[in-house]
């Protein structure tokens, strides 16, 4: 089991990688709500198709449901608001680089509050991890392109940063207990999804020019909005979840916080941007300091 949620969080990683990649264009296109919108309906859609054709609803119970509206209140509304709004006023690179502390705020509140281990040597793991990360976002777009955008107040971005990667991190860490009395991962996935989408389309019901598409929706875009958001939504979140049922939350979170390192070689092989040498030191560190927390 453990080997098996090594690998789903690996692949929670490529997945959110290769489709942040995959959703570039179109969210651009789109517009962040609706774009956001979109894919949660389909993905919600979608996942619960699976879940009802082969019976994967039997482990939820009806004292979940807290932890359901926790998670999805903090993780997908208040969350992914605050990623938004930080990307928006300081850039995506500054917001990549927020949202990875995500992995150590995990492992400390497992610590404090599941009672999972924490040796000094997955500490140190953790930490060189996020260091190399850390290199590959900086030195990820090449030099000359600054981290923050002009004219941002660094206190307000750094402050949407680090509450969007707690609150991702306690929306995800508060389902552990549902995933391990017995929930099948896609299911909670699912309900989680569902119940975000129903929120965002309620939000959407607002008249408010914003949350209009910026362009019109051909049956094309639609397909290129809706895949990267299976990819991330369905699939990788689900595979993150898998993680957290059977492996400990600090070893699942930073495994799967490697979309950075993971996006050089996709970004090389889909768009021949070469990472620069920095970046793949970063992907060096980043290994080793896995590698440090499995061998533990």
């Amino acid at each position: 089991m453990v080997i098996l949620s090594i690998f789903a969080s690996l692949g929670a990683s490529l997945g959110w990688a290769s489709g942040s990649i995959l959703a570039e264009k179109p969210a651009s296109l789109v517009g962040a709500f609706e774009f956001t919108r979109i894919q949660l309906l389909t993905s919600g859609a979608i996942l619960a198709l699976i879940c009802s054709m082969f019976g994967l609803w039997t482990g939820l119970q009806l004292d979940h449901w807290p932890a359901f509206i926790i998670s999805i209140v903090l993780s997908v509304i208040v969350g992914n608001l605050a990623m938004i709004e930080c990307i928006r006023t300081g850039g995506p690179r500054i917001t990549e680089l927020l949202v990875s502390l995500k992995a150590p705020i995990v492992a400390v509140i497992a610590y404090l509050w599941l009672g999972e281990d924490l040796t000094f040597t997955s500490v140190l793991g953790i930490l060189i991890a996020l260091f190399g990360i850390f290199l590959a976002i900086l030195y990820g777009e090449g030099k000359g392109k600054p981290i923050l955008e002009k004219d941002a107040n660094l206190l307000w971005v750094l402050g949407l940063g680090i509450a969007a990667a707690f609150f991702q991190g306690v929306g995800f860490l508060i389902l552990k207990p549902v995933l391990t009395s017995g929930a099948d991962p896609f299911a909670v996935s699912a309900v989680r999804i569902c119940g975000a989408a129903f929120l965002i389309s309620i939000v959407g019901l607002w008249p408010y020019q914003g949350f209009q598409s910026k362009t019109d929706i051909t049956p094309y875009l639609l397909m290129r909005t809706i895949l990267p958001g299976f990819i991330g939504y369905g699939i990788s979140t689900s595979l993150l979840l898998y993680a957290l049922a059977h492996a400990d939350a600090a070893v699942a979170t930073i495994l799967a916080s490697l979309s950075p390192i993971l996006i050089l070689p996709l970004l090389w092989v889909s768009k021949g941007k070469v990472p620069s040498v920095n970046a793949v030191l970063g992907a060096v560190l980043a290994i080793v300091g896995v590698s440090m927390i499995l061998l533990v």
